[in-house]
């Protein structure tokens, strides 16, 4: 029986090895995978332990290139990089840190001008939909105008000789 374990968390060791080798993965990433695989916890931590030790796993590396990478290939903006961290556990001090690191002189420009168009495309919506309630409230005006004009003009009646009066 323990050998039969020995040789499973060996196997998964392995299998976990490849798997954060051909792309950063973070600790609940890794916590999702050893879950599909039946070990116990104790075991769990030792392979956690290991990968940590041998540099397969690595949250700062992980940080790093996953908001390198979203924010060149997917233009995520720097609010989206930082609600998608949160969500996979990531501290706010690597948060912080990997964002600094995209803040270069290019990385800052390039920020600001996917922020500008966001609020761009935004702000012309928002004008658009401003514009279309003017036109709306233009036109029920004036038919509540040219009804009113109407009622006006149909309760004016000429009395002979005497110019116009109004009434009934």
């Amino acid at each position: 029986m323990d050998s039969k374990s020995i040789s499973s968390v060996e196997v998964v060791l392995q299998k976990l090895e490849y798997y954060c080798s051909y792309q950063e993965r973070c600790h609940v990433e890794v916590n999702e995978k050893l879950r599909s695989f039946a070990i116990s916890e104790h075991d769990r931590n030792k392979v956690i332990v290991h990968l940590i030790e041998q540099n397969f796993l690595n949250e700062e590396r992980f940080a790093s290139v996953f908001t390198l990478s979203k924010f060149h290939q997917k233009k995520w903006g720097k609010i989206r990089l930082k609600n998608e961290l949160k969500a996979r556990k990531i501290s706010d001090y690597l948060i912080q840190k990997a964002l600094k690191e995209k803040e270069t002189k290019d990385g800052k420009e390039q920020f600001t001008k996917i922020e500008v168009e966001k609020i761009f495309n935004e702000s012309k919506n928002k004008f658009k939909q401003i514009q279309d309630d003017i036109k709306k409230q233009l036109n029920d005006n004036n038919l509540v105008f040219i009804t009113d004009e109407i009622f006006v003009h149909t309760d004016i009646k000429l009395e002979e000789g005497c110019g116009i009066v109004t009434g009934k």
